[in-house]
């Protein structure tokens, strides 16, 4: 693998508040980017014209959108419109989590990565402020990393494939220090799993909570649109 190829990164991009800080990351830091976003049919697809508002800001990176139907398997508020996202605090693991889903995105990226000589794979998975999904933490990364080395031709043949989490020890507020001092733009951002048809966050989903308290901590203006009544 020569020096050029160390310095190409494969970016997972959802058009999110911590891929988009993610993205910002590895430019930040030199590599050739190659964004990769899924469309998992997830309840809403803001997200993915937001990654694609979002990209078009940069001449300089390829844009895969990779499609995928995770709607039939189901089981998550994200992917079945016949089950609620939570509006307040659960125990356990929500039902916002979308099963092995972050083992398939890593799939899909890591089968893009051999495939275009990329050996840095960028994820902005959180374990900090997050909703305690399972697929968020290190020593699942660790583990898929791993594990990606060891079934793929690229780490058979002596290379390797990484993983790379920045944000995965940062408080959300940190996030979003990090991410304006890079001059990335939030009001460009979706976080929310229940946007409304006119795209206004609804304010009260753990993902919004986790936003709206990220920007309040680090005392930086939030720029996202929710619906009358729910900004603290």
């Amino acid at each position: 693998m020569s020096v050029d190829d160390n310095k190409k990164a494969l970016v997972l991009f959802s058009g999110g508040l911590d891929s988009t800080t993610t993205l910002a990351i590895a430019l930040a830091k030199g590599f050739a980017v190659t964004a990769l976003t899924i469309n998992y049919q997830q309840r809403h697809n803001y997200e993915l014209v937001a990654s694609k508002k979002i990209i078009s800001n940069y001449s300089n990176i390829k844009h895969i959108i990779f499609n995928i139907d995770l709607s039939l398997i189901g089981g998550s508020a994200l992917t079945d419109k016949d089950i609620d996202v939570p509006t307040t605090k659960t125990s356990g693991i929500p039902i916002t989590y979308v099963p092995a889903r972050n083992t398939i995105f890593l799939s899909i990226a890591a089968s893009y990565a051999e495939k275009l000589n990329i050996s840095n794979i960028f994820m902005g998975v959180n374990a900090i402020d997050y909703s305690g999904y399972p697929d968020c933490r290190p020593e699942f990364i660790t583990a898929f990393e791993k594990m990606i080395n060891l079934g793929t031709k690229t780490g058979v043949e002596g290379l390797s494939l990484k993983i790379v989490t920045p944000l995965i020890k940062m408080k959300k507020s940190e996030i979003i220090k990090v991410g304006t001092d890079l001059n990335v733009d939030y009001s460009q951002t979706v976080s929310c799993y229940s946007l409304s048809d006119t795209g206004e966050a609804c304010g009260k989903c753990d993902s919004c909570m986790f936003r709206k308290k990220g920007f309040l901590d680090a005392n930086i203006n939030d720029p996202t649109i929710y619906k009358k009544s729910t900004k603290i």
